[in-house]
This record gives C-alpha cells, sequence and structure tokens, in this order.
C-alpha cells in the first residue's frame, strides 16, 4: 500500500499550477501585476531546475500576508496550494512539514469559506457524510482544495494507519465536488479521483473500473493538453491491471506530444520526464 500512495506524490505536483494561479489573483494588486507575470513565467517555462529552485522565495511571499492572521479564505487556500505543491519536490522529512502546513492552512481556508467544511475531522463518518452534502457551488473551490491538501497529507503519513483511514473522506470530498462539476479544473478533480480509486487492486478494496473512467474523462475534459493525465492513468491503472499495451501506449503519446499550452507547458515537460522514466522499466516491470 505505501508504494502505491507514494505515487501520489505525483498528483500533488498536479496542483502547482492552481498555486501559482491563486497567489497572483490575491497578490497582484499588492504588487501591480509582478505576481501575474511571475506566474506566467513559471507555468510556462520548459526549465524544470530553476522553477524548483524558484519555488521557495514564493512560498515564503505567499506566506507572509498571513502572518497578521488575516481572515480571508482565498489567501489560506492559495497558501495551503502552494505549500503542497512544493512538498511534492523536497525530501520525505521536509515534506511531512510542508503537507501538514498546507493541510492546516486548508482547513482554515475551507472553514472561513464555508461552514459546511468545517471540523470535518472531528465528526463520526455518517454525521462527516450529511455536512458534506451541504457543500454547494459556491464553496466547490474550496472543497477541491481541502480535498486535494488533505490526499497530500495522507500521502507524506503513509506509514500511520490514522491518516490512511482518512482517506474515505478525502474520496468522498471530492466526489461531491465532481456531484457539482464533473469537468472541475479541467479534469483535475476526475484525475484526483483515479488516482484514489486505483490505490489498491479490486481484491482489496480498489475500484480499478471506476479509475479508469475517471483517467478517461481527465483526458477528455482537458482536450488531450493535459498530459500528466495519462502519465497517472498509466502508472496507477495499467500497473494495477498488469496492461503493458495500454501503459506503453499512453506513455509514448505523453512522449509525442508538444508539452507547449497555456499555462501547462511546465507540468507536461515534468510528465513527459516521468513517461521516460517508466517506459524505460516498462519491460522489467511486466
Amino acid at each position: 500500500m505505501n508504494k502505491n500512495l507514494r505515487q501520489l506524490a505525483i498528483l500533488s505536483f498536479l496542483t502547482l499550477s492552481l498555486a501559482l494561479s491563486g497567489c497572483a489573483s490575491l497578490v497582484g494588486s499588492v504588487t501591480s501585476g509582478l505576481a501575474d507575470n511571475l506566474s506566467n513565467a513559471i507555468l510556462n517555462s520548459k526549465d524544470i531546475e530553476t522553477v524548483r529552485e524558484a519555488i521557495p522565495a514564493y512560498l515564503i511571499l505567499i506566506d507572509s500576508f498571513l502572518v497578521d492572521g488575516e481572515a480571508n479564505p482565498s489567501l489560506y487556500l492559495a497558501a495551503s496550494q502552494l505549500n503542497g505543491a512544493f512538498s511534492s519536490l523536497v525530501e520525505p522529512d521536509r515534506a511531512v512539514i510542508l503537507s501538514e502546513k498546507a493541510f492546516t492552512y486548508a482547513k482554515r481556508g475551507a472553514c472561513l469559506a464555508s461552514a459546511s467544511l468545517c471540523n470535518l475531522e472531528a465528526l463520526s463518518f455518517s454525521a462527516f457524510e450529511a455536512q458534506i452534502e451541504q457543500i454547494d457551488p459556491r464553496s466547490i473551490e474550496a472543497a477541491y482544495q481541502l480535498g486535494v491538501a488533505w490526499t497530500g497529507y495522507i500521502q507524506a503519513h503513509s506509514s500511520d494507519m490514522m491518516a490512511l483511514g482518512q482517506l474515505g473522506r478525502v474520496k468522498a470530498i471530492l466526489e461531491r465536488v465532481l456531484a457539482i462539476d464533473p469537468s472541475w479544473s479541467d479534469g483535475a478533480a476526475q484525475l484526483y479521483m483515479g488516482g484514489l480509486e486505483t490505490i489498491l487492486p479490486a481484491s482489496l478494496g480498489g475500484r480499478p473500473a471506476k479509475g479508469k473512467e475517471h483517467f478517461e474523462r481527465a483526458i477528455a475534459y482537458s482536450k488531450g493538453q493535459f498530459l500528466m493525465a495519462k502519465v497517472i492513468y498509466a502508472e496507477q491503472y495499467a500497473k494495477l491491471m498488469f496492461d503493458q499495451a495500454l501503459h506503453d501506449r499512453l506513455l509514448n503519446e505523453v512522449i509525442e506530444a508538444d508539452p507547449v499550452a497555456p499555462d501547462l507547458t511546465l507540468i507536461n515537460v515534468v510528465a513527459q520526464k516521468l513517461a521516460r522514466a517508466l517506459l524505460a522499466e516498462s519491460d522489467e516491470y511486466f
């Protein structure tokens, strides 16, 4: 289980574009457009290492806006997104710290955005289910970001059975998001659900068939431009089902694609790097 959960670290990096866009919209007025320009430069860069080195400074910038405890839900959610995204790029010890910070920010921001997202950890599961049914379109973004941060927290604490026991709550939140808007964030919510449904084989409670549906929808909603969707599809589903033909086809499609797409170039370059590594190990795995 730990090995499969570890693969969800890739998913946390998918929040990077959301994080940067969110930060830009929040602090753009303060910096007179600097944040917008910085976001665009990062999201459309092909240089992974330079971005990796630059992100900490941006992380400190957005954290600085929370020093006074401002009750701004969007600000907390943006800080959560960026801390969560960066946690997938650092060593495990730091990832634990950043994921905890991201989850704390997400809980604070989500609760400020909607009472239906407050104190969810403390509720019994039946009470939890009843409460998240109150999530409406006005709070869908807060619910989604809480689900993303919660996933990152669980991934970073994958050796903790209490943390793993929270997966059902994360899935329930994301299912509610998809019930409100199946295309949310150009299929990103579908991609997360695909990953969560394929952590385990069917014999141990996983739902790979449902996962496949989510992966296919994620690709369709992004019109194929979100290359990471195919990488996660190959890594999580095709490997689980020992389907080498599907695995290799998806990865070759990613490698052969043009990575340049508005606000997706960086993540697409990351996807191509991962695809090459996975394809090189294909014959050994299968």
